[in-house]
């Protein structure tokens, strides 16, 4: 098992090593402004078969506020009885250059006291961005895929979590987010992770195709002179993602789950010099009481003689070199070949780190 595994491992690097795999440049980013939105809003879903809030204060100030709307203004000190009603807040996704009359999809969770949300309907709200401004109104019936029974003694049962729901297209955009696309004074595209080598390839790469436009401005942006107008500048940002370049090789890392035991080694990975012998020491004891009988009509008592039995076992494993500047294979080839397991395999690359053997970044997560 264990050699299969890192059989699987060496054979995934191994396609994964090359770094002249061109990647087109939107795999590698996106433009900077051209970017979802997230909206937020306070509403009151209704319709509940005795699940909602129960005069909760806030509910009960909600549902008053959305009866004021029609008019209806209820006595002082009179709260309505509100197990048929539940205080939620709904969270939505404005994606980049969405337009008036687009249809969102909404999730809507509980925010108070409300057991279940199964069979209710949001009622109008308006949904927030970061400005406080409005871009989208949400209302319709809840789909949730939880449900939660109880009976009187307090017992109940509960499938994933009704208490949290969604509305398809739920929600309509209002208000278009203005991002500057066609007014900027240049475009600027984003890399997904940081690397000079990349920046400064992917800048060159731009400029082969389009001539001098395009300069790394740091590790992440590479900023980009375009003509003004919503068109052009659609055209140019089609050429400019569909051209291939060779990203920078990967920083060496090997990525430790302490908890799991898995082990992530990149292709980039070497070891200097060294050395290595990993054993196990196991020590087993097992207790064998015997049970004494004193003679008869001896007046003597029963007594309990202790019996143990102590077994030492050291698990011999022969000794291993590194031959300077070894790459993954044969990493895997020389752990395979002591039969390591995961766990095992975590202390030796520890140890060849703090030992200066390990050229690479290790992460114990």
């Amino acid at each position: 098992m264990i050699r299969s595994i890192f059989f699987a491992l060496a054979v995934l690097f191994a396609v994964a090593a090359p770094a002249d795999a061109a990647t087109r440049i939107k795999d590698l980013g996106a433009f900077q402004s051209v970017r979802p939105n997230q909206l937020i809003g306070y509403g009151i879903v209704v319709g509940l078969a005795g699940t909602g809030d129960d005069n909760l204060e806030y509910a009960t100030q909600g549902m008053n506020g959305v009866a004021a709307r029609f008019g209806l203004t209820l006595p002082p000190g009179v709260n309505p009885a509100l197990k048929n009603a539940a205080a939620v807040m709904i969270t939505a996704e404005l994606p980049a250059f969405a337009r008036p009359g687009q249809r969102l999809d909404i999730t809507v969770s509980a925010l108070g006291r409300a057991r279940s949300l199964r069979g209710g309907t949001l009622i109008l709200t308006p949904l927030r961005g970061a400005d406080n401004q409005i871009y989208a109104m949400a209302q319709g019936n809840l789909a949730v895929g939880g449900l939660g029974v109880s009976a009187q003694d307090g017992s109940q049962v509960s499938v994933n979590v009704p208490s949290a729901g969604r509305i398809p297209g739920g929600a309509t955009v209002e208000r278009a987010v203005d991002t500057g696309f066609a007014t900027a004074p240049t475009l600027t595209f984003n890399l997904a992770e940081a690397d000079f080598t990349t920046a400064q390839r992917v800048a060159d790469a731009i400029n082969r195709q389009l001539g001098p436009v395009a300069r790394a401005t740091d590790a992440v942006s590479i900023a980009i002179e375009a003509a003004p107008g919503a068109e052009i500048r659609t055209q140019l940002m089609s050429r400019i993602e569909n051209i291939s370049v060779e990203p920078g090789d990967a920083p060496a890392r090997v990525i430790v789950n302490a908890r799991t035991g898995t082990v992530v080694i990149n292709g980039a990975v070497r070891i200097s010099p060294a050395a290595v012998s990993h054993g196990r020491l196991t020590v087993a004891v097992q207790e064998n009481p015997t049970v004494v009988q004193p003679a008869p009509f001896s007046r003597g008592q029963t007594a309990v003689e202790p019996n143990s039995d102590i077994e030492v076992e050291e698990q011999r494993s022969p000794m291993f070199d590194f031959a300077p500047g070894a790459s993954l294979s044969e990493i895997v080839r020389a752990v395979n070949a002591i039969g390591a397991a995961p766990s095992d395999l975590v202390a030796i690359l520890e140890a060849l780190k703090q030992a200066g053997a390990l050229r690479a970044e290790l992460v114990v997560l």
